[in-house]
């Protein structure tokens, strides 16, 4: 692989390899601020012959044996060192794709991997991919249960590292914005509260927007999570509930907080629904009414909402607190930052820039100075 020599980091993305599914955007808006916050060359391979098929059979031996297959992607060869190689992984199965590149482990002093999304339960059933996950120094794992789990089956460390999102963009500043959505729900939902909020707005009590297809698929993952971004930002609600809610055939007895959760509170929205079961959540959002339970039961969930639209001066409180503490802890900056650290490199001056201004909006927002 050739490439400029100016990278201090070496990232490899998967964007090449799938489709354009919706729910790819958070960590590609990621892939995307890293390469304006440091000195990155982005490694994006593209599909060889035979691509879907070889990953299949990947996959199939992969889960009962440690022999890696090659998935179909073309094999690479990097021609210098790197102080950091970086990879974000969504699902398991895509380690097999990062082990196309040869000799990684070799010439990148620090290794670390993002695996955004491995269950208990599944461990088991990817012995392949634990494998070269095991080349990894270390596994940042966006499910805290799954820390300890991952642990005992690698050679590296996993650690806990919280989800994030873009909070200027998600800022409704320096354009006040209309919150003219009342309730706004994206993704996994739960259904009994979906068909109490369809019935409030049936009748003319809410605007509610909701997921109404089951495709996955945009034509082009910005302008998706851009039109995504608008919308939190204009909604006075927004329904979460913890990573794969309604999939506790995949998530067993996992209760994990997923992206919503960061999304909602850096929208300065008023998060209704109900926050993950796991110690971890309340060191992440360590504030009152970060959440605020949602009964299933349409006459509780009218009760609740009507009573918060009689609290303004609480409304207000929320809102504030949701924008000012995800400025200062929640962007991906600081997700950036940990990772630098880990590896031991300076943060570059991008990130001390960005960290800055984060905290002057903080204040801003604070003294009442950006209306939320």
């Amino acid at each position: 692989m050739r490439t400029s020599g100016a990278g201090r980091v070496l990232m490899f993305s998967q964007r090449n390899l799938y489709e354009l599914e919706v729910w790819r955007s958070g960590l590609r808006e990621f892939e995307e601020l890293i390469r304006k916050l440091d000195v990155v060359d982005l490694l994006a391979p593209q599909r060889g012959r035979w691509f879907a098929q070889r990953k299949r059979l990947a996959l199939r031996v992969g889960r009962d044996t440690e022999i890696v297959l090659n998935a179909g992607v073309p094999r690479i060869k990097l021609d210098r060192d790197y102080d950091l190689f970086f990879a974000i992984v969504e699902k398991p199965a895509e380690l097999l794709n990062v082990n196309s590149l040869e000799g990684w482990t070799d010439r990148c002093r620090t290794s670390i991997c993002w695996l955004n999304e491995l269950w208990v339960k599944e461990i088991p059933l990817h012995k392949s991919s634990m494998k070269v996950l095991s080349k990894f120094d270390y596994v940042l794992s966006s499910l805290s249960e799954s820390v300890e789990p991952i642990n005992r089956v690698i050679r590296g460390r996993c650690v806990y590292m919280p989800q994030s999102t873009d909070a200027l963009a998600l800022l409704p500043y320096p354009k006040e914005v209309e919150r003219c959505i009342d309730v706004l729900s994206v993704g996994r939902r739960s259904e009994e509260a979906h068909r109490a909020l369809v019935s409030m707005a049936r009748e003319d009590k809410i605007f509610y927007v909701y997921d109404t297809q089951t495709d996955l698929h945009t034509k082009d993952i910005e302008e998706h999570r851009f039109l995504f971004t608008n919308r939190v930002k204009r909604s006075r609600y927004f329904v979460v509930y913890p990573a794969k809610w309604d999939r506790p055939d995949e998530r067993g007895d996992q209760s994990e907080t997923g992206s919503r959760y960061f999304e909602g509170a850096a929208a300065g929205t008023i998060m209704i629904g109900a926050p993950p079961k796991n110690p971890e959540f309340g060191d992440v959002f360590p504030w009152v009414d970060a959440v605020v339970p949602l009964p299933l039961d349409s006459r509780g969930i009218a009760a609740v909402i009507r009573e918060l639209d009689q609290q303004p001066e609480r409304q207000e409180r929320i809102r504030r607190t949701n924008v000012v503490q995800s400025l200062l802890r929640h962007d991906w900056v600081y997700r950036w930052e940990a990772i630098l650290t880990l590896a031991g490199l300076p943060p570059m001056p991008e990130v001390v820039k960005r960290k800055e201004r984060l905290a002057e909006l903080a204040e801003m927002v604070r003294k009442g100075v950006i209306k939320v």
